[in-house]
């Protein structure tokens, strides 16, 4: 049984790139959203595998909507997506139960190595 992705991020251009990078290796992408509120509805309705989260977005930021997922489903797998220059807000995530980060632009080798990671 593949792995179900749900994507998280404001942009849509870095949605079709996860997505792309995700479909190409066998991933099954069940949802996307564009911001923390609607991540964390999503994520009841479809209940995932793994969350890919973007840090910075309207509405409701990633971590706000990490810690959100993570009090409804304690096991819940997220991986957060920073760009450059996010440090604080990365250890931040990681304290909150974020499993990995990667960084934009996304690298489809450093993505799959960090998913793969939250998966096992």
């Amino acid at each position: 049984m593949s792995t179900r992705v749900l994507i998280v991020d404001d942009a849509a251009f870095m949605r079709m790139m996860i997505k792309d990078i995700l479909s190409k290796n066998g991933f099954d992408v069940v949802g996307e959203a564009n911001d923390g509120a609607q991540a964390v509805e999503k994520y009841k309705e479809l209940q995932p595998d793994l969350v890919t989260m973007d840090i910075t977005m309207p509405e409701k930021d990633g971590i706000s909507a990490l810690k959100e997922i993570k009090a409804i489903d304690p096991s819940a797998k997220i991986i957060m997506c920073s760009a450059m220059g996010q440090q604080a807000m990365v250890i931040d995530a990681i304290q909150a139960g974020a499993r990995d980060f990667i960084v934009k632009p996304f690298q489809a080798d450093r993505v799959l190595e960090a998913i793969k990671k939250a998966i096992t």
